[in-house]
């Protein structure tokens, strides 16, 4: 079985894979003091709760906090037995390596889903991930990775809102009922909802013009069903486009190997 680790930002995602689909998810909050010990323990506790008897036997991560790396190395070593192909380490390849600036970096999160997203949908594609930063990942139409992107996150714009202004209080993000607010509450969460709208729409037409040819627009990460409520913005959402990217990578390199 496949044991695949995708760490966020903010949250850090196990899934295993049985050869024919994901059989279980879980999710856990990224710290880089967590030990490799401490990994097992929630995640063997989390498995037996599930009646999952699961005989893990190799890995895959993908991490965008390198400090974790570490200790998730260690987990599949110390008790999986195995050695994990890490995205955007040595040893772990991509179907097709991405053209961008000569020595630049790319957030292997983003290397995912471009894998991910051309396996499902072909090229001339851009991948909307509202993550702890909204993400926007252009794929050319042999599945290479192009470039993007990159603006704040939705919960770290609230965030910095309410701790830059001391009289914003934090609100939770929502779909609001009208544009706008009548009081403080509203007025943000108008702010915000209908900002990261103008801000996706904005960006994919701009995109778009760039590119020179139609392209299809995929979101991904935790709010994209938000925005995706009555709108025309995304012809498709996908919860699971990341670890899917993971599994495609694994066994691209699998077949390398063999």
């Amino acid at each position: 079985m496949l044991l695949c680790i995708d760490c966020g930002n903010t949250n850090t995602v196990f899934s295993i894979w049985d050869g024919e689909s994901f059989i279980s998810t879980w999710r856990i909050a990224t710290d880089h003091r967590r030990t490799a010990d401490e990994y097992f323990v929630w995640l063997s506790t989390l498995m037996s709760l599930k009646g999952i008897h699961a005989s893990i036997t190799e890995a895959i991560i993908s991490s965008t906090v390198p400090r974790v790396v570490f200790n998730l190395r260690v987990l599949c070593n110390r008790y999986y037995d195995c050695r994990p192909f890490v995205v955007g380490k040595p040893g772990c390849e991509l179907p097709v390596a991405p053209r961008v600036d000569q020595g630049a970096t790319v957030g292997p999160d983003r290397l995912v889903n471009a894998v991910a997203g051309f396996d499902r949908h072909g090229g001339d594609l851009i991948v909307v991930d509202f993550g702890t930063a909204t993400t926007f990942d252009v794929i050319d139409t042999d599945g290479a990775y192009i470039g993007g992107v990159i603006a704040p996150g939705v919960n770290l714009s609230l965030e910095a809102l309410h701790m830059a202004a001391a009289a914003l209080p934090h609100v939770d993000i929502t779909h609001p009922e009208k544009v706008i607010g009548t009081n403080t509450v509203a007025c943000i969460q108008s702010g915000i909802f209908w900002g990261y709208i103008g801000l996706a729409e904005g960006v994919v037409r701009q995109i778009r013009a760039e590119h020179g040819r139609p392209m299809r627009v995929i979101a991904t990460g935790g709010l994209a069903p938000l925005f995706d409520q009555g709108f025309d913005l995304f012809d498709k959402v996908e919860d699971d486009l990341t670890i899917h990217g993971l599994r495609l990578i694994h066994d691209y390199n699998k077949g390398l190997a063999a």
